[in-house]
């Protein structure tokens, strides 16, 4: 049978980011996607217009008619929108019997903010202790683990101090500026730093979310960490790097590729 993943997280009417972009990804790598739509925004390539989060009672039954019917072999939260959903997502997962992606989102890549202060406290405290692995880009890592990041060893002190939160394994996104573009994973084993090539591009839209999706898919079918890890940065940097040139301001990727073989390994 074809495995399922499940995104949970916001909407992105440009279709570029969120459930839309998951869902565009999981597609890609032959999983069956199934979404739980947490907040609804008004947004494009320019920027957010409007943030809209979901009743949190609504969310729940979206949770449960997803998961009473179609089992998750893995799944992964973005934009969650408010402390409420937070804590409903936390405590659903304690349940859990696959690994959960938590893509920790803050802002766009428009800098417009997609949670206050009070939904970033609960993402740390309730969520991230029920992650499998959490990936921060820099500002999210600062925010979460009061780490100032900006080369490879403050990338090391805050994964350590994500860890100590709660998540098993922690993928740090590159800090930027580099020849290179080094995200950090740290697992059990330590810290292994995963390098491509940086494709400059302001054609990044929804790149957080593609990454983390590629690497949810690539769980559900089984894979090993760190195989998925390197198959999505390696999905997502072709993305970039082909991205199809659309709207005015940080335009999407090319979510049509097709990944590197993502077929099972055994699991991590």
């Amino acid at each position: 049978m074809m495995p399922v993943a499940m995104t949970i997280g916001g909407s992105d009417p440009s279709g570029g980011a969120g459930i839309q972009a998951d869902l565009k990804v999981f597609q890609q790598f032959d999983v069956f996607g199934t979404s739980v739509v947490t907040l609804l925004t008004a947004q494009n390539t320019v920027g957010v217009r409007e943030v809209m989060p979901c009743p949190v009672a609504f969310v729940a039954a979206q949770l449960d008619a997803v998961l009473e019917d179609l089992a998750p072999l893995a799944a992964k939260t973005g934009a969650l929108g408010n402390a409420e959903l937070v804590v409903l997502i936390a405590d659903r997962a304690r349940g859990f019997a696959f690994p959960l992606v938590v893509d920790p989102v803050m802002v766009s890549k428009s800098r417009d903010r997609l949670i206050d202060d009070e939904g970033q406290e609960a993402i740390r405290k309730h969520l991230l202790p029920q992650a499998w692995l959490i990936t921060p880009n820099v500002f999210e890592a600062e925010v979460l683990s009061g780490v100032r990041v900006w080369d490879e060893r403050s990338m090391i002190r805050a994964a350590e101090a994500l860890t100590r939160l709660g998540p098993r394994h922690v993928l740090v996104k590159s800090p930027g500026g580099d020849a290179d573009a080094a995200d950090l994973l740290w697992t059990g084993e330590g810290a292994a730093f995963l390098r491509t090539e940086r494709i400059r591009s302001s054609s990044t839209h929804g790149s957080g979310c593609a990454y983390a999706a590629a690497i949810t898919a690539c769980l559900a079918r089984g894979m090993r960490l760190r195989d998925a890890v390197e198959i999505a940065k390696g999905f997502v940097t072709e993305a970039i790097r082909q991205s199809p040139g659309l709207g005015h301001g940080r335009g999407p990727l090319n979510l049509n590729l097709r990944p590197i073989s993502c077929q099972s390994t055994g699991r991590q």
